[in-house]
Parts: structure tokens; C-alpha cells; sequence
């Protein structure tokens, strides 16, 4: 008796659950078989600024890096500045010793020796010439001939020695020029590098040799960023447009330049044709820049104010002609409608709408719900 009862009580929530699941079906298939209706999200127009940009990169350096090169050969012996250290135009950076060859020295030792020989002669000679003009025994030609004589060779004897003074220790006692061994800055700035150090040979800078850097000298306040732009960019960039610059290593700061040269001729750079540019770059006297440090340009190329702008992912693009989907009604059912525009300039992010909507339209944005 009580296991009939069971089974009769199994089979009614059998056939329940059955019944359930065959309802739940068809309230499924019910379900999705209704239209989905899909919200948007609603946006107005807004003003403000577009610009479009390009970035060049390069480095910050000094506008003129002059190299300080000696005007003698022989050795280094002794370094008066380092790198890093500020300098003024005539001070000096390193002393030369003269090293001088042989065949040269023995040459100018040999005149000095010729020279003192002839000039001790006539220095004899004009003594005793000028004995036998007071005693009225000789003409006053014959005296001013002789005297013309001691002159020439007591000049030529000082040349000889000068010039043996030059080869052996690089300058003349009696000269009133700076000494040639004497390596001296020829502008104000700061010492970049010295790639030298005491004991190495340098070479004089001449018409055949541009002689040993002892030192690289610029000025820190006159710096230039120095990049490159690819060649579709080129064409809309030009002399005394704004820049933008980030240097690496001063993330936090931004500095303001001006585009000052754009190369007549590119360089081909891995595989792609790149122009030169140059631009003044405007530095606070509460920041040193060294020389070489990476930096990125961002290029202003083209600039609207207040102006309509909108999401460009808003327009619609057919043919030729841009449209929006204009807003009818929001409740209880949105309803837009396709609306012609104008648009102009564009960021990417932005464009600029130039006729066919205002500061009160609404459009249609991205899909922001769909009810099911």
C-alpha cells in the first residue's frame, strides 16, 4: 500500500518537472523571438581646440661646439681644466711641450752659431770704421755703409736666435704674442670633453693636418634640438612653427621651441627618406640641459579654436558626404535620424564640425545596453 502511494507521488513530480521544463521552453523561445531593442549613448557637441601634431626625434645640443685645437706639435704636459667646468674666451686649458726634431733644431742652432760669427765680425768692423771716421781718415758714406752692415747682422743674429727659441720651446722670450704652448680657449662656455691627457703627443692644426681636439668648448645657454621628420610630414611643416619638447630624461618638463631650418635634402634613415630639422630651443636659467640628451618634438601642424567638435567614431562616412545619427527622441523609445554634416579639422579622436549641427543637438554614440 505504501509503496503504490510512493509511486504515485514519484510520478506526479516527474510529470511536474516535465511540465515545467516544456513551459520554460517555450517562455525561452517566447523571449528570444522579441525584437532586442538597443540603448545608446547620447552626446552633445561640444567647443574647443583641435590641432593636429607630428613627433620628430632627435637630440638637444649646443648650437656651436667649437673644438680647441693646438697651434704646435709636441706633448701635454699639463691639463689646467676638466670637463664640465665653465670658461671664458683666453684662459687656458692645457700647456704643450715642445718636442723638437732634430734635423730643424741642429738647423737653427747652426744659423744662431753663422749668425753670431758675421755679426761679431762687423761689429769689429764698425768699430773701428767709426774710430777712423772722428779721426776724419774715412767719408761719412764709408761709415754709413759700415754701420748699415752692424745693423743687418746684429738683426739677423736676433732672428736666428728667436727662431732657435721658437723651435726648441715653442715661443721667443722677446715675443709679445701669446705663447703657443699655451692652449687657450677661444670662446665663453663650458668644456664639453677633453679627450686628452698629460702625456699625449697632439699634432698642430695646418693646411694639411686639422691637428689633435684638446678640448670641445660650447656655450650651454644656446641650444638647438636637432631631429628628423619623415618624408609625408614634411610638407606641412616650415620655418617659425611651435614645438613642443620632452627630453627623456626631464619627463616632468616640457620646453618650448621654435623651428628655425628644415633640410632641402633627405636622408635615407632604415629604409624611409628623412628631412633634417632644427629648432630653438627656449631654456629657464633654473634648468641645465646637457649636451646629447634624447628628446621628442611634437610638431603643431595645423590648429582650430573654438570650434564645434564631436567624437569622430560619431560620424558616418558615405561617398563623400559625413552624417551623424540626430537625435528625435530619447523617451520612451530613442529614435535618431540620419543628419547631413560638414566636418573640418580632425585629431583622430576629435573632428571638427563645421556646419549642420550646434552647441544643443544631440547624437548617437556608442552602444551603451541591449535588453534582452
Amino acid at each position: 500500500m505504501k509503496n503504490r502511494l510512493f509511486k504515485k507521488i514519484m510520478r506526479i513530480i516527474l510529470l511536474s518537472f516535465v511540465g515545467l521544463a516544456v513551459l520554460g521552453t517555450f517562455f525561452f523561445l517566447w523571449k528570444k523571438a522579441q525584437p532586442v531593442e538597443t540603448v545608446y549613448e547620447i552626446i552633445s557637441p561640444e567647443t574647443g581646440t583641435i590641432e593636429t601634431k607630428t613627433v620628430a626625434t632627435g637630440n638637444v645640443e649646443p648650437r656651436y661646439e667649437i673644438l680647441i685645437k693646438p697651434q704646435i706639435s709636441g706633448i701635454i704636459s699639463e691639463l689646467l681644466k676638466e670637463a664640465g667646468q665653465s670658461i671664458t674666451t683666453g684662459e687656458i686649458i692645457a700647456k704643450v711641450k715642445v718636442i723638437p726634431e732634430m734635423v730643424q733644431l741642429n738647423s737653427a742652432e747652426s744659423r744662431v752659431n753663422v749668425a753670431k760669427i758675421n755679426f761679431g765680425q762687423l761689429e769689429n768692423t764698425f768699430k773701428r770704421d767709426e774710430q777712423l771716421y772722428n779721426q776724419g781718415i774715412i767719408t761719412a758714406e764709408e761709415y754709413d755703409v759700415s754701420k748699415s752692415n752692424y745693423l743687418k747682422a746684429k738683426e739677423e743674429s736676433d732672428n736666428a736666435q728667436s727662431a732657435l727659441e721658437i723651435v726648441r720651446d715653442g715661443i721667443a722670450k722677446n715675443s709679445k704674442v701669446a705663447s703657443t704652448t699655451q692652449i687657450r680657449s677661444t670662446i665663453t662656455g663650458m668644456i664639453l670633453d677633453i679627450p686628452v691627457k698629460v702625456g699625449n703627443s697632439v699634432i698642430q692644426s695646418n693646411n694639411f693636418n686639422e691637428g689633435t681636439t684638446i678640448a670641445s668648448v660650447a656655450d650651454m645657454n644656446d641650444m638647438i634640438f636637432r631631429g628628423y621628420v619623415d618624408e609625408t610630414e614634411i610638407g606641412r611643416i616650415s620655418e617659425g612653427m611651435h614645438i613642443k619638447l620632452t627630453i627623456g630624461a626631464l619627463e616632468s618638463q616640457s620646453f618650448d621651441a621654435t623651428l628655425e631650418y628644415v633640410a632641402p635634402k633627405g636622408e635615407e634613415k632604415n629604409g624611409a627618406i628623412q628631412f633634417e630639422i632644427k629648432a630653438a630651443v627656449k631654456i629657464p636659467d633654473s634648468v641645465f640641459i646637457r649636451a646629447g640628451y634624447s628628446a621628442n618634438a611634437e610638431i603643431v601642424l595645423k590648429r582650430v579654436e573654438d570650434v564645434i567638435t564631436i567624437p569622430e567614431s560619431t560620424i558616418e562616412f558615405s561617398s563623400d558626404s559625413a552624417f551623424v545619427q540626430l537625435l528625435k527622441q530619447e523617451h520612451p523609445k530613442q529614435v535618431f535620424e540620419k543628419h547631413f554634416v560638414k566636418t573640418g579639422l580632425s585629431d583622430g579622436i576629435k573632428i571638427e564640425v563645421t556646419e549642420g549641427l550646434g552647441n544643443e543637438d544631440k547624437i548617437r554614440g556608442a552602444v551603451v545596453n541591449k535588453d534582452k
